[in-house]
């Protein structure tokens, strides 16, 4: 089936949520609206704009409306989030960074030597680098096996 992609990089600013050959959705920076999200379905391309219109009004009528639910069966959705999340497979996670603090880089380079061992992607430097690469990826085959009682 058709693989579910979700890939962020920050070093060459791409974040995306992808489900192959169907629909891509990304988020851009823009001058004027600082973010768009860019979305593309078969060949056709669309922009919005989410922070355009944001009025103080709405979010306090949204506030007061959300305040007289009572959530039930929390714990049951908390564990399908979680075998939700176990669906998904890492394909490539990088994690580089430089606090600026000489000692506490120093102190972050043992702890992030043994993450390395058991996970991998971990690193410190001393020159400025900061960086996050997650490419994940799943299959709607695993995620519908995640909402069932297998």
């Amino acid at each position: 089936m058709i693989p579910i992609v979700l890939f962020i990089d920050t070093k060459t600013n791409q974040y995306y949520l992808q489900v192959k050959g169907l629909v891509k959705a990304s988020i851009e920076s823009h001058e004027k609206e600082l973010i768009s999200i860019r979305l593309k379905v078969f060949f056709l391309s669309f922009y919005f704009y989410p922070l355009r219109n944001i009025g103080i009004s709405n979010n306090k009528r949204l506030l007061k409306s959300r305040g007289n639910k009572k959530k039930i069966g929390k714990r049951m959705d908390l564990e399908k989030g979680l075998r939700m999340l176990k669906s998904f497979k890492v394909k490539r996670f990088l994690f580089d960074i430089d606090t600026g603090d000489c000692i506490l880089n120093a102190k972050l380079y043992p702890l992030f030597a043994m993450l390395n061992y058991h996970v991998g992607g971990f690193s410190v430097n001393f020159e400025g680098r900061n960086r996050v690469e997650l490419h994940i990826y799943s299959r709607p085959i695993y995620l519908i096996k995640s909402f069932m009682n297998l």
